[in-house]
């Protein structure tokens, strides 16, 4: 019975952050190639509160939900062409950097220093894959994608890491030293 709780608790964790990540997606500041959201900040506080596997099932959640036309990708967007459009390697790659994020945390320790370099490490891999994607995509050269998917994106990203790292690590504590995270997600899958 015990262990069923646990996994329903997580359940609600994980879908409780697929829905955090598809609100912080709508806050948005436009740019000319791809906007700056709220998502990266999302997606780093699933892998930091809930670690790898159940981090990286929330982000695969929201990605499915938007796969799907819900409107949960930035601006309200959704379908399966927004995954395979200008941006969807952004989306792709959030995937892997919140494994990467939660492997790294999992790895190493939840506390702020490594918070921080894992968060950052999933930033990266969400440019790259971002880039890669967009110059395919829109027909750009290495310097055009990079000068308008990369350089952009640095150093809000590094603050929106930052943020993913403190508040991650402090939620994280809080939930459980009030046990209200299970044990179950401070074990590596």
């Amino acid at each position: 019975m015990h262990e069923s709780n646990e996994k329903l608790k997580m359940s609600l964790y994980v879908a409780l952050m697929a829905g955090i990540t598809a609100i912080l997606a709508q806050l948005t500041i436009p740019l000319p190639l791809v906007p700056i959201t709220g998502q990266t900040l999302a997606i780093g506080l699933c892998a930091t509160i809930l670690g790898r596997k159940y981090g990286t099932l929330a982000v695969m959640i929201y990605v499915a939900m938007g796969a799907i036309g819900l409107p949960v990708f930035s601006e309200a967007k959704g379908g399966f062409m927004v995954l395979i459009g200008p941006t969807g390697g952004y989306i792709v790659g959030f995937i892997i950097a919140a494994y990467i994020t939660g492997l790294i945390l999992e790895k190493t320790s939840f506390t702020l220093f490594p918070a921080v370099v894992a968060n950052i490490v999933g930033m990266v891999i969400t440019l790259v894959f971002g880039a890669v994607q967009l110059k395919f995509i829109a027909s750009l050269s290495w310097e055009q994608a990079i000068s308008g998917g990369v350089i952009p994106f640095l150093l809000v990203g590094v603050i929106k890491a930052l943020l993913a790292a403190i508040l991650g690590v402090t939620i994280r504590r809080r939930l459980m030293s009030a046990k209200l995270l299970p044990k179950e997600a401070t074990r590596p899958a």
